[in-house]
């Protein structure tokens, strides 16, 4: 099953600027970023030159032994059994992270010979370089790359209604006979998330116990790399942490609590390995802003914090939520305090906007689930798992702070007036679109 992913632009974005450096891909593991790479370079190079340094770690001994890049490219061109060719070649070194002098390398690269065109993907790079790994800094380009969004699932999952929601330019209610449809598909991602193989299993196998394995397997070697790369003192940390969230999640008040974790567990205590999962792309990490004002990091407020899943479908399944309530009306929208739909639009907002979401609270008062910047403008978002939308919060926080506009997602229609936009929750990754329609 072959499935359209939007990164391919940026990919090639990359290949045909001038000024382009060595490339780094981050991600978490198996979102697809050797796929990707791999795909980039049959389509887009005459060859492809591919290295993993995990399953190959007699590769390091080039990097040890030389910075030079003609004499390491030579070395490589011999494994590779095939010449590597400048501009012409795609060089893609897989599971960087493992090898220091190899990230390093790409300094010289990018000094000496930029005619090489050199593609990196680690999943575990963030962790290595909060370790203080050698890291060439300046000298690399970087492309985040995550989940299959909500837009490429339905590209794949129904062409037809991804043609439609592509081709919606206007702030007008979708017809029925789209609309439902379009919250069906939702409801199955939902259930398998954005996992390429949790994605290909339940769309092309069309086999609900095959997604549930999958999805337990990813669970299980996010596990074992607990325990592969991290500190004897840490595992266990890190294991509780990551066990907890969906109880985190399932709280009236989504705050961050590490008595949640265990029963008398401190902040310095489970500080670090909090930031080893961020640091692995496996959670986000949301900050309180104290001052909805420009720009949103200058007001964070670090002691008080929301974590989310990089995943939905990964969430659905820690949170040992059977997918058979997919036939329940809304149910799986709804359930956990509306905490799958938060977690599902937060992964749509941190893809298109390049400052993260906050989210604020007023003591007891209100709390709005989140805030963007987005063009001088700091726009509040309200998440609603059902077509419920009345809400005390974000009427506390336009009174306050009176926002050009306000944006709500729910399970209604396209709706503006007064200041609001309503996007359906199945339309989180055209909110920048629409944000700039309502702006007009």
């Amino acid at each position: 099953m072959q499935i359209k992913r939007e990164i391919i632009q940026q990919l090639v974005a990359w290949k045909e600027n001038p000024y382009s450096k060595p490339l780094i891909l981050q991600g978490a593991r198996q979102v697809g970023k050797t796929t990707i790479l791999k795909e980039f370079g049959r389509s887009f190079f005459e060859s492809m030159a591919y290295f993993n340094f995990e399953k190959q770690p007699a590769l390091k001994q080039f990097f040890q032994q030389t910075k030079e890049p003609l004499q390491i490219i030579s070395n490589l061109a011999i494994v590779n059994g095939k010449p590597i060719q400048p501009h012409r070649t795609l060089i893609i070194f897989d599971e960087i992270q493992e090898c220091n002098d190899a990230l390093n390398s790409l300094k010289y690269f990018a000094e000496e010979a930029p005619e090489y065109k050199i593609v990196s993907a680690g999943s575990l790079l963030g962790v290595a370089m909060a370790r203080g790994a050698s890291f060439p800094v300046g000298k690399v380009d970087f492309i985040n790359m995550y989940a299959l969004s909500f837009a490429e699932f339905l590209s794949a999952a129904d062409p037809t209604l991804s043609d439609y929601i592509e081709s919606l330019d206007k702030i007008n209610a979708i017809p029925d006979i789209f609309f439902n449809p379009l919250k069906e598909k939702l409801k199955m991602y939902f259930i398998s998330g954005g996992m390429p193989e949790a994605v290909v299993a339940l769309l092309d196998r069309q086999d609900i116990g095959a997604t549930e394995e999958v999805l337990q397997n990813i669970l299980n070697a996010y596990t074992l790399d607990f325990s592969k790369h991290v500190d004897n003192r840490n595992i266990q940390k890190i294991s509780h942490i990551w066990a907890s969230i969906p109880s985190q999640l399932a709280k009236e008040n989504k705050k961050f609590l590490y008595q949640t974790v265990k029963t008398g567990a401190r902040a310095r205590e489970y500080e670090d390995a909090l930031n080893w999962l961020v640091n692995a792309g496996l959670v986000s990490k949301i900050y309180a802003c104290s001052n909805p004002a420009l720009p949103l990091s200058a007001y964070d407020d670090l002691s008080s914090f929301k974590v989310y899943m990089m995943d939905i479908g990964l969430l659905r399944r820690l949170s040992e939520l059977d997918p058979s309530v997919y036939g329940d009306k809304n149910r799986l929208l709804t359930e956990f305090k509306e905490a799958f739909a938060e977690n599902f639009i937060l992964s749509g907002l941190i893809k298109q906007f390049e400052s993260k979401p906050r989210y604020w609270r007023s003591g007891n008062m209100a709390e709005i689930d989140f805030l963007i910047q987005h063009q001088n403008q700091v726009i509040p978002i309200e998440v609603k798992s059902d077509e419920n939308i009345k809400s005390r919060s974000l009427s506390v926080y336009r009174k306050h702070y009176s926002p050009d506009l306000s944006l709500r997602f729910s399970l209604r229609n396209i709706d503006s007036r007064d200041g609001f936009l309503n996007l359906p929750l199945f339309m989180i990754d055209y909110t920048r679109k629409f944000i700039n329609i309502a702006s007009q």
